[in-house]
């Protein structure tokens, strides 16, 4: 019996290790899906369903505008049925996500960020890899099979396509892009005594604001004459850290998602900032309010949005979210966001991409692919961005003829041609190559969840009189670092990051070793053998 124990170990050994050998080279997945793999033809004489997951705000043109995309491709394809579902903000679409990956339920499109596609790829083969499809020549961008204008690589903005490369992969195409932008009461800054430059500082807004806040005797504010005035509002102070980290050139975080958060320049940059939330000259959107309802009510000077947000800012807002009478008249002027250096701006790109969820079904998937590219036309491009302060992600869309058109038409009504709005995409259009993008990885969207929290706790806490100093920061570092499980993510990325990508097949000399190894296990098995054998002969 203890000989035969003997034996089955040995075997044992020599099993786990041929397991071990052959299965590095091949192909196991978690969701229970293959790699996609393009048809050579699509069959077009079965009927598809497509699920389309979007968002979107209160904005009824938006959704009026994917409604006639939808009926337009379904007339081109009517074996393809597309069932929309519309979400009130991307968040929910990525819990949703997340909750079926685990049963391969996911949409066949979703509408998402880059932060969120690289934890859903996290799965294996969950996300489709677009490189193949954006290159077949019947079926990819511009393919010879497409039944309508589908644009070229060439012709989607280079910088905004590469925003859905992850892992060497293109895992997305842009939908519309934004920045941030400041939005500005020129009547006010005049009032205050100052012209506005063509490029802001943050010294320069920073000045003003504090500059706004003297009182009459009755305790209101000499600039307004009302009891409300918060001259600077942030909406995404998540953004702000950022751009600011960038704009000195200071640490973030890398492509292998190294964090660098937690340094000397974002301890001066939230010490500076908590100077003027104490005074009352800064803000937030999380602590305070919209920034667009204290500057259409004459209570802000500078509120930091996106260029999405442009139809809600000005005096004559078509969005507008304040009562008639509260309204006030005003000047609006629109600049990139506050820069450190005025000869090298530094603002982010922003806005929703478009991903592709792996079936089992490869013609499924190619009906789906089908209906991404449509939404990349111009018919779907020019009369999106329209809607609010987008611009399309193509050049063939903002070279049109009826692009230029529409931006030509700037303030001939407050609705689609509203002046601030157009303003507000100019100035985007023209800073395009200052734009950057943060690198994207499983973690992400949880290192900007903690860069904004950080910004919003010294300003809370400033107010509630508490001391800023080093120990201040120690404790919120920690604080900080705990609630998002930075280091975490930190050491799971480093752990995984050569996992994460493409390996392809094993090295020739992996190979052999291992071979090798299960060799020698294989000889010791037949030494021993062989002398079991000669033992018997003896005896």
């Amino acid at each position: 019996m203890k000989n035969l124990r003997k034996l089955f170990m040995v075997f044992l050994g020599c099993l786990l290790t041929v397991s071990f050998v052959f299965p590095l080279s091949g192909c196991h997945t978690s969701s229970g899906l293959s790699e996609f793999s393009i048809p050579d033809e699509f069959d077009a004489s079965r009927n598809y369903t497509v699920t389309f997951w979007a968002k979107n705000d209160t904005n009824k043109k938006q959704t009026q505008i994917y409604q006639k995309a939808i009926d337009d491709f379904e007339k081109l394809y009517p074996n393809i049925t597309i069932k929309m579902k519309l979400y009130t903000d991307y968040g929910k679409i990525y819990n949703d996500v997340i909750n079926n990956i685990s049963t391969n339920t996911t949409p066949d499109i979703a509408i998402t960020y880059p932060d969120h596609i690289a934890t859903y790829i996290t799965g294996t083969n969950t996300v489709v890899p677009l490189d193949d499809l954006m290159n077949d020549s019947k079926y990819g961008l511009g393919g010879s099979e497409v039944k309508f204008d589908s644009p070229t690589s060439d012709e989607i903005i280079s910088k905004y396509l590469d925003e859905g490369k992850l892992n060497n992969h293109y895992y997305a195409l842009p939908f519309m892009r934004s920045t941030e932008v400041c939005y500005i009461n020129v009547s006010y800054l005049k009032q205050l005594g100052y012209e506005i430059p063509d490029i802001l500082t943050w010294d320069f807004v920073y000045e003003v604001s504090e500059k706004a806040l003297e009182k009459n005797a009755d305790g209101t504010y000499k600039l307004n004459g009302q009891n409300v005035l918060i001259p600077f509002i942030y909406k995404s102070t998540d953004n702000m850290l950022i751009q600011i980290l960038k704009q000195m050139n200071a640490g973030y975080s890398d492509d292998d998602g190294s964090i660098d958060l937690f340094n000397g320049t974002t301890e001066e940059v939230l010490k500076t900032v908590s100077s003027h939330a104490a005074t009352g000259a800064f803000s937030t959107f999380k602590i305070s309010g919209y920034p667009a309802n204290f500057l259409n009510a004459g209570q802000c000077i500078f509120a930091v949005d996106s260029t999405a947000g442009s139809t809600w800012m000005g005096s004559n807002a078509p969005l507008s979210d304040i009562s008639a009478d509260k309204q006030m008249n005003f000047d609006t002027a629109v600049r990139v966001i506050p820069q450190y250096d005025t000869e090298n701006p530094e603002m982010i790109s922003q806005g929703p991409s478009i991903c592709l969820f792996n079936k089992s079904d490869s013609q499924q998937v190619m009906a789906s692919w089908l209906f991404e590219q449509y939404l990349l036309t111009d018919e779907v491009q020019i009369p999106y961005s329209e809607t609010e302060g987008y611009i399309p992600v193509t050049a063939k869309a903002q070279n049109s003829a009826a692009y230029k058109e529409y931006l030509s038409e700037e303030g001939t009504d407050n609705d689609a041609h509203y002046q601030v709005k157009i303003e507000a995409v100019k100035t985007l259009l023209k800073n395009i190559d200052n734009t950057f993008i943060t690198s994207v990885f499983n973690g992400s969207a949880s290192l900007r969840d903690a860069a904004g929290t950080m910004i919003e706790t010294v300003c809370k806490d400033v107010k509630r009189g508490k001391t800023i100093d080093d120990a201040y920061f120690d404790n919120l570092y920690d604080s900080v670092n705990s609630m998002y499980k930075l280091d975490q993510i930190e050491r799971k990325n480093m752990q995984t990051s050569d996992h994460s990508k493409d390996l392809g097949e094993m090295p020739l000399p992996s190979k052999i070793l291992l071979g090798s190894l299960a060799l020698c296990w294989i000889g010791i098995l037949i030494w021993w053998i062989c002398g079991k054998a000669r033992r018997r002969t003896e005896n």
